[in-house]
């Protein structure tokens, strides 16, 4: 369960809220421009953009929950669990893994524009990291300055849907987010309007009658709507201190505290990390669950011209 945003105020953010039930020793990794990038059935990407963002690292291989480049494009992987279907291996295609999709599509493509003519090209495989890491079932919120998309893989094949509301939650498939949105079209910042009967007298006896009826469980369509909601009348200044800030307020409006939602098998999912990145400056801001303050680490202060990974333990 998780909430990915793309927000624009003077720049450009992109985030999101990873909601596990356990850490896997991520870190905020950059990757810069030689490190070479393996892949299981298409060619390496010997140079590419340096990335930064939330990783697991592997075997020298960094995993990504969420990155952004250097040119400023971003993605997020987000679970999406019995919708997710990944084809065999085609001939022609690039064949790209799951776990190398953000590696590849963020190495090689500098904006969404050039993510959508990238994926006329590519199949994303079934394939497993390891035996003990399966392949894990995913979709994407993938932004730039001036637009988002969501990726989905399903056994309907690969869509690429138009993102004007640039945020992703869960299942179901993002068409249904966008059909159930529909039903909150009536929500407002301001005050209650009384149309059920305009001839009486009724008062707003409280302030935020208008979002009256706004989603507050924390199912993946009303985190959606709940999002959606929060990031369209959010009101900052334009600062870097004011937007990062009004990002993670965002966030939290769809964060869970832990004990709130249980798995199938007894643990409680919980907000593990929020982060936010100014895909213009590629710095990377993190809060974790222990630790509500804002941390940062700049892209630019690593050696983007070097060969190695620099990981960033989380400070808890």
């Amino acid at each position: 369960m998780c909430t990915a945003v793309s927000y624009r105020t003077k720049c450009h953010y992109f985030g999101r809220n990873l909601d596990i039930e356990r850490g896997y020793h991520e870190g905020v990794v950059i990757t810069p421009r030689k490190f070479p990038f393996s892949f299981r059935y298409s060619d390496s990407l010997e140079q590419h953009y340096a990335l930064i963002g939330m990783a697991t690292v592997i075997n020298d291989y960094p995993l990504y929950f969420e990155a952004t480049n250097e040119a400023g494009l971003s993605m997020a992987g987000l679970n999406f669990p019995k919708n997710a279907y990944y084809p065999p291996h085609v001939e022609g295609k690039i064949n790209i893994a799951p776990f190398e999709l953000i590696q590849y599509l963020l190495g090689s493509c500098r904006s969404v524009a050039d993510v959508r003519e990238t994926l006329y090209r590519t199949n994303v495989i079934h394939c497993n990291f390891s035996e003990d890491l399966p392949v894990s079932p995913l979709h994407w919120l993938i932004s730039d300055r001036e637009e988002s998309v969501v990726l989905e893989c399903t056994k309907d094949g690969m869509k690429v849907y138009d993102n004007p509301f640039g945020v992703l939650t869960n299942n179901p498939t993002f068409d249904y987010h966008v059909m159930h949105l529909n039903q909150y079209m009536g929500l407002s910042e301001g005050l209650g309007e009384n149309r059920l009967i305009p001839a009486v007298s009724m008062d707003n006896f409280s302030l935020g009658f208008g979002s009256f009826g706004l989603p507050g469980d924390f199912s993946s369509p009303s985190r959606f709507v709940r999002a959606v909601f929060v990031k369209e009348k959010s009101v900052c200044d334009g600062s870097e201190k004011e937007s990062v800030n009004q990002f993670f307020r965002i966030l939290q409006s769809v964060a869970m505290p832990k004990g709130c939602v249980m798995t199938g098998n007894g643990e409680y999912e919980y907000t593990r990390y929020s982060c936010c990145c100014n895909t213009e400056t590629q710095i990377y801001y993190y809060t974790t669950y222990q630790d509500m303050t804002v941390r940062k680490v700049e892209l630019r202060e690593a050696d983007l011209d070097g060969m190695e990974l620099c990981n960033v333990p989380l400070e808890e």
